[in-house]
């Protein structure tokens, strides 16, 4: 009965997989093997292959990789210290709090912060440095990205440090260990599933990015998903921007199973 019951439960969710995860990526699929005039080809995976889109393929990898970098080298310690306040699950709620915010508004917020006569300039001015051209720049492009990814790698860093048994690094302070190697050999280490399920979520939408590259990097940053944002809306080109897609949750695919969680023989 047990078992009856909770195949019973399984419906909806399997529906839900079939309808709105495997039917689209089986479209995407499908799309991918025609041409702009509706023939049959193979010509899109030809093309995928010419210098223009492994040089655009390695430039999304480079961007996503700078933004999970960033983000990483941020939410860590300020995770950390978050585990140590008086009121963390406070200081953790007001960090998350942006993130729902609509993503389009918050761009527009930084094109006016950056923008010549924004907040970022004026600032510039005061501290005698002189206005820059800060928009349209790699430099805003990473920094707005990161801003945008932060709580999302924050979170489960946090999880992770908040969960870790404090009377291991007790016991490594006792025998001897610097504040350095406990954190090597001990705190790290056992954070891991949480920095991997961090760079998870950062990384992988990170590669498709496509609105952050026209509104704050002016187009100057072209990345896979820019490329799929003009084949479909712009040329029309649905099959080259299917099999853009489709490389694109390939590699998906392969950075979850990388990163994924193992499995820990116990001896």
């Amino acid at each position: 009965m047990k078992s009856n019951s909770r195949n019973l439960y399984l419906i909806p969710y399997v529906i839900w997989i079939l309808l709105f995860v495997v039917t689209p990526i089986l479209l995407v699929v499908y799309y991918s093997f025609f041409d702009i005039e509706g023939h049959f080809t193979f010509d899109n995976y030809k093309k995928f292959f010419t210098p223009v889109y492994l040089k655009m393929t390695a430039s999304s990898f480079w961007y996503a990789f700078l933004i999970t970098f960033f983000s990483l080298l941020i939410a860590y310690p300020t995770a950390y210290l978050l585990t140590k306040t008086k009121h963390k699950q406070l200081w953790l709620l007001l960090i998350i709090v942006p993130s729902w915010i609509n993503l389009l508004l918050k761009a527009y917020a930084f094109i006016g912060i950056f923008g010549t006569y924004g907040a970022a300039n004026s600032f510039l001015e005061v501290m005698g440095i002189g206005s820059k051209q800060l928009l349209f720049t790699d430099f805003s492009f990473i920094f707005v990205s990161v801003y945008i990814f932060l709580p999302f790698m924050i979170l489960p860093i946090f999880n992770a440090l908040d969960e870790l048994n404090p009377s291991l690094i007790d016991a490594s302070n006792d025998l001897g260990a610097s504040p350095w190697t406990t954190f090597t050999r001990v705190i790290f280490p056992l954070t891991l599933d949480g920095v991997k399920s961090g760079c998870q979520v950062v990384f992988i939408p990170a590669l498709s990015l496509f609105m952050l590259t026209r509104l704050i990097a002016g187009n100057r940053v072209i990345t896979l998903g820019t490329a799929i944002e003009q084949h479909f809306l712009v040329t029309q080109d649905w099959g080259m921007g299917s099999t853009i897609a489709v490389f694109l949750i390939i590699a998906m695919v392969l950075i979850m199973v990388l990163t994924g969680k193992r499995k820990r023989g116990i001896i």
